[in-house]
């Protein structure tokens, strides 16, 4: 999970729905990849993080914004061209060789179940990730007319069956995405992309041309996506049918933002039981950061 001044507090909710709802909260391990320039350094978020949950077992490693700012297209919202988004490209080179397989979560959403059943997701074959697929979702959007009218590159989805996914849930095996070298075939598009537009928005779609029509399939509940709102208005969204193990507030409006403008949608209020934010803490403005209270911060049990 990445970790910032300004998603801090989707960060903590986060964490706190993931150790509410596991089954053994002690064999949980977060790695959060925060940016070497954030204005609250990575120093002070991890001392925030260790205050917030003194028995939380963790490590922050810092990602260098420089390794992918030059690769960054404008997008159709200027908070999808923020650098970190791209970090969990990078996932293979931040985190200790050891580290064989991860689950990656946005900061904008909580978990209602216990994450082990997500974690014993099987990879099957030579797949790299796994995710919950879309199938019905209109895939041709994701691009520009420029791409599918160019035989070359829309030559890329010949061989596959794509279908959209969100990257804000993942497993991942890291020791394929190593092997496979996977962070230079996504950079490889991301250059194409400086080169001649063909798609508008950030990090998602360099990750639909590598890997969408291979991925390994997880249930829908494990991504109740778009409660955000879409990437222009924001407007309240209602849940997929079927059941729910995570909330997932992609798109522009976000529950913490909603609920202190006293705009809630309806399903901001299942966030708001792990907020543990209070007005006297953890201030929203990064410049209060580095001195922030945690004395409105509970225990995460």
């Amino acid at each position: 999970m990445t970790l910032d001044s300004e998603y801090l507090r989707g960060s903590v909710a986060a964490v706190h729905s993931v150790l509410k709802h596991a089954s053994c909260p002690e064999n949980v391990y977060f790695h959060f990849i925060a940016a070497e320039f954030d204005p609250a350094s990575p120093r002070v978020l991890n001392r925030l993080v260790r205050s917030t949950f003194p028995s939380l077992r963790f490590s922050v490693h810092i990602f260098r914004e420089d390794k992918v700012i030059n690769l960054i297209s404008s997008s159709i919202r200027q908070a999808l061209e923020n650098p970190l988004n791209y970090a969990r490209n990078y996932l293979g080179d931040l985190l200790d060789p050891c580290v064989e397989r991860v689950i990656y979560l946005d900061s904008d959403l909580v978990v209602v179940d216990d994450i082990q059943k997500l974690w014993s997701t099987k990879l099957t074959g030579s797949r790299v990730i796994g995710a919950p697929e879309y199938c019905h979702a209109n895939f041709t959007k994701y691009f520009t007319p420029g791409f599918w009218s160019d035989p070359v590159m829309s030559r890329v989805f010949a061989s596959r069956r794509p279908c959209y996914f969100n990257t804000g849930v993942m497993v991942m095996d890291l020791v394929r995405w190593r092997e496979g070298n996977y962070r230079k075939r996504i950079a490889m598009w991301m250059e194409i992309q400086r080169q001649r537009r063909i798609y508008d928005l950030g990090s998602l779609p360099p990750f639909l041309l590598v890997f969408a029509g291979n991925v390994e399939s997880i249930d829908h509940r494990w991504n109740q996506h778009g409660l955000g709102g879409d990437n222009v208005r924001g407007s309240c969204r209602s849940l997929h049918p079927g059941p729910v193990s995570l909330l997932h507030w992609s798109g522009k409006g976000k529950p913490w933002a909603r609920l202190d403008a006293k705009t809630p949608c309806p399903l901001d209020h299942l966030w708001e039981p792990y907020d543990l934010h209070h007005e006297s803490s953890m201030s929203s403005k990064t410049n209060d950061l580095s001195s922030a209270s945690v004395a409105g911060l509970s225990s995460y049990l």
